[in-house]
């Protein structure tokens, strides 16, 4: 699922630009505002997270235009806790409203609820290869009525894998993507990780999917 993020403060944009991509979204940042609208548009992403106080243009006028050509989900994420912006944000065609201060588990609940209302998140966790399912909600990986439990770092590199199945990705490519959403690895233990998910996939009768490319990298 991608989530773009128009936010003009620095800081609070990178972090939650990590905790998004933490909890398994693809995140954009979008910091030229007075081409946000269109900008977003030809990303077509799944929800929008849309601040307030922008330079340049509001938050609300960046809505109305979005919304001329759109029904992509808004969430308006900000500072201002007036209830008449409130209002107002729902009347130019917002979907929710968090006020700053909120604890991230609040705006993950804000996020499913608006893309379950808004019918935009059909299986939604769920990645699929051949009949193997990737279940990233509950962290597993299921093969004929089979499944087995993957840790943080084993869930993330299937992902990666899953998603990207139609091409080989690279050791280089895997470790960065780790380390972008705060996985510290190296080389060695990427091996390790790839056994060890190797192995529980052999546990469920799942044999051969993680394929080494010897010198590229690994794809299924």
């Amino acid at each position: 699922m991608h989530i773009i993020i128009i936010e003009d403060e620095p800081d609070f944009r990178r972090e939650l630009k990590a905790f998004l991509e933490n909890s398994l979204y693809q995140v954009t940042l979008l910091t030229e505002f007075d081409r946000a609208a269109s900008l977003a548009l030809s990303l077509r992403p799944d929800l929008i997270l849309l601040d307030l106080n922008l330079p340049g243009k509001s938050g609300f006028t960046i809505c109305g235009e979005i919304r001329a050509h759109s029904d992509i989900p808004i969430i308006f994420v900000t500072g201002r806790t007036d209830s008449m912006d409130e209002v107002t944000a729902l009347l130019k065609g917002g979907d929710d409203y968090i006020t700053k201060p909120f604890h991230p588990s609040v705006l993950l609940a804000h996020i499913t609820a608006v893309l379950k209302r808004t019918k935009k998140s059909p299986d939604a966790s769920f990645l699929y290869y051949k009949d193997v399912e990737l279940d990233l909600a509950k962290g597993c990986i299921r093969y004929q009525n089979k499944s087995t439990e993957l840790t943080k770092n084993e869930l993330k590199i299937m992902n990666c894998l899953f998603r990207q199945n139609d091409k080989i990705v690279s050791r280089g490519e895997l470790i960065e993507y780790l380390w972008d959403n705060a996985i510290f690895i190296d080389d060695n233990s990427l091996s390790v990780h790839i056994a060890r998910i190797r192995s529980k996939l052999e546990e469920i009768g799942i044999t051969d999917l993680i394929q080494t490319k010897r010198g590229m990298g690994y794809s299924i």
